[in-house]
């Protein structure tokens, strides 16, 4: 029996990694991978690299991992990082319950600049990345550099939960991650995440959508996602600890650059707005008619704006910028 599950376990993983080779490839870039081992929490954890240039680390969403190729395949001069969170493609997972979220979010960032040998980096958040990418500056900022957040995420107690995020939660949800998603349930999450346009007009490849089916039907990703869900969303909304505080933003001295998606339902402009001018040296850039991942509708401008930014010479700041 043993060896059955065994054997059945590596047939998944060679699933997912056919799919996941079928998504790079589209792109033409092959991302060179390791495995890093974290001491607190003790965890092993799957990294992707793709580029050369000064350290990025890149912290995905519930979108997954499989969201990064349109960007980074875009992102010249940069040394691309990506993170799979804990539980997500062939990361192994961590018990969320265990810690306060962000100062485990945070550990686990300083954990893997640790064990990739680098003493300071960018970060880049995306969604609930958002959250980790702030966490990180917060706690330990020596190890941060500049900080790209992109779309909206739960940064703040009034972002409503998203639909989606509130039904994993539920009871509801234990059924739902261990049910394989169909394309059809893809196209219509990726529709109601405002990427409606970007799917018609086919800037989102079919290969993305085998990759997420592939992701739900041959790893537990999703089963682990829901179990970090469970510890941050309450009855009323985010469970406190997770989002931030005024005082908390005001303290993070970090340049950063928030990339927001005028589709994106989550948050508002307002909302983001307030965010980009509590922290001390915050800008908010809105891209028209972009969805909650906004480099699915806007490759090339996105990854455009980002280099910019990672580019731009070190000085001394003064009053935040907006444009």
């Amino acid at each position: 029996m043993l060896e059955f599950r065994e054997q059945k376990a590596g047939e998944s993983t060679r699933h997912y990694r056919e799919a996941e080779s079928r998504l790079w490839s589209r792109y033409g870039v092959e991302p060179v991978e390791r495995f890093i081992e974290l001491e607190s929490p003790r965890v092993r954890l799957r990294v992707l690299e793709v580029g050369s240039g000064d350290p990025l680390i890149l912290v995905h969403g519930t979108g997954g991992p499989g969201t990064w190729p349109s960007l980074v395949s875009e992102l010249d001069g940069v040394r691309c990082l990506m993170l799979e969170r804990p539980g997500w493609g062939l990361s192994a997972p961590v018990d969320y319950a265990a810690r306060d979220y962000q100062p485990l979010a945070a550990d686990l960032l300083c954990g893997a600049l640790d064990a990739l040998g680098i003493t300071r980096a960018d970060v880049l958040g995306a969604s609930i990345g958002n959250t980790w990418a702030l966490s990180f500056a917060a706690r330990h900022p020596s190890r941060v550099g500049r900080i790209v957040l992109m779309g909206g995420g739960p940064l703040r107690r009034e972002v409503p939960v998203p639909t989606f995020i509130r039904l994993l939660a539920s009871p509801v949800g234990a059924l739902l991650v261990r049910l394989p998603q169909k394309p059809d349930m893809i196209r219509s999450q990726l529709r109601r995440l405002g990427h409606g346009g970007s799917l018609d007009a086919g800037r989102i490849p079919e290969e993305f959508i085998e990759w997420r089916v592939a992701m739900s039907r041959h790893t537990a990703a999703m089963r682990h996602e829901r179990d970090m869900v469970r510890t941050i969303v309450g009855a009323r909304g985010f469970r406190p600890g997770l989002t931030f505080a005024d005082p908390e933003l005001a303290r993070i001295e970090q340049r950063t650059l928030h990339v927001f998606g005028t589709a994106d339902p989550t948050g508002t402009i307002d909302t983001w707005t307030r965010v980009a001018a509590l922290l001390p040296h915050g800008e908010l850039e809105l891209v028209e008619g972009a969805g909650h991942v906004p480099w699915f509708d806007e490759p090339t401008d996105i990854a455009g704006r980002i280099a910019a930014f990672l580019r731009e010479p070190q000085r001394r700041l003064t009053a935040p910028r907006s444009r």
